[in-house]
């Protein structure tokens, strides 16, 4: 699977905040677009760093007006975590105060693996924005988020190639009464992925977050343990949309699905870059689409087999 870089967040299209003032065209609108802000030290050749081009953002715009924000490559990321570029946030929050949504790690393989991204707490930027609506992380190398109280936060993404356990627990411990939307890549331990089918329990039992309508739990080694869990989880009769793409699901997994509570209220069930068997798709699709649920198969994983075993992989790991 191929990570680009994003093309829209909050429903605005991203706009690339310009490194220098030297053949600069006219700036959009500050509240008609997402701003990314980003420094690549080895493209850009300056004494300048992240924080002076931030800098450069604020007086350019008008902050106050500024809705979204996306944070990409803050310099040699493998050095250096993402603290400078969430303590640029924290330092603005007085000037941008219409700030709805932001995305921390918009960095693509070409500029650094996803597995090299060194993240850190991100929940600060929760403290200090308590009227943000959405928030999204790229990486999981050091990441934290400890459990945290917010009123209005609507979308929550993380996409790692590991999320570590303690991420996990922490967002199921948190206390978010308006979060519609969540997304968590769960990826492989090799690359700090140690969550388990438990750390999920608070939010799968239904009760933690009452206006959740969009659950994804992807990119996992642990898919079909996680299937079998959605079967009987409580959180499934609230949601419209189901995401269990990305990772090692396989005729068993559906299998436990189709066998566990009603799925047909759905609206949409992605259950991409999967291992099924026809039968195992026809089946899905015979069961679930009569009644109006969209499902998606489109895409399959890869796999390798050596000595009569067989090695299968999720969509983002490196």
């Amino acid at each position: 699977m191929s990570i680009d870089h994003l093309d829209e967040l909050h429903g605005l299209p991203a706009f690339d905040f310009p490194l220098s003032d030297e053949g600069a065209t006219e700036l959009p609108e500050p509240g008609a677009v997402a701003w990314r802000i980003s420094y690549n030290p080895y493209v850009y050749e300056s004494d300048d760093e992240f924080g002076e081009h931030f800098q450069r953002f604020l007086t350019a715009v008008d902050p106050s007006r500024v809705r979204a924000l996306i944070v990409g490559l803050w310099g040699a990321t493998y050095e250096g975590g993402s603290d400078d570029a969430i303590e640029q946030l924290l330092m603005a929050k007085d000037r941008l105060t219409s700030l709805e949504a932001v995305f921390i790690g918009d960095i693509v393989p070409e500029e650094s693996e996803i597995s090299w991204i060194e993240q850190s707490d991100v929940t600060p930027v929760l403290h200090a924005y308590p009227t943000l609506r959405e928030l999204g992380v790229r990486g999981g190398n050091g990441l934290s988020f400890p459990a945290v109280t917010h009123a209005n936060l609507r979308t929550l993404r993380f996409e790692t190639g590991g999320l570590p356990g303690e991420v996990v627990r922490g967002v199921a411990a948190s206390e978010l009464p308006a979060l519609e939307r969540l997304e968590m890549w769960l990826g492989v331990e090799e690359y700090g992925g140690d969550a388990t089918v438990a750390d999920l329990a608070p939010i799968l039992s239904g009760g933690r977050f009452p206006a959740l309508r969009h659950l994804g739990v992807q990119n996992s080694e642990l898919q079909d343990e996680i299937a079998a869990a959605m079967a009987a989880a409580p959180v499934v009769a609230q949601l419209a949309f189901l995401d269990l793409s990305m990772g090692v699901l396989t005729d068993e997994g559906a299998a436990a699905l189709l066998d566990g509570q009603p799925l047909t209220h759905l609206t949409w069930l992605d259950l991409d870059h999967n291992y099924f068997s026809a039968a195992m798709e026809k089946r899905l699709r015979t069961a679930l689409e009569p009644a109006g649920v969209k499902v998606v198969m489109a895409e399959k994983g890869d796999e390798d087999a050596y000595d009569d075993e067989v090695f299968r992989y999720t969509a983002v790991a490196e």
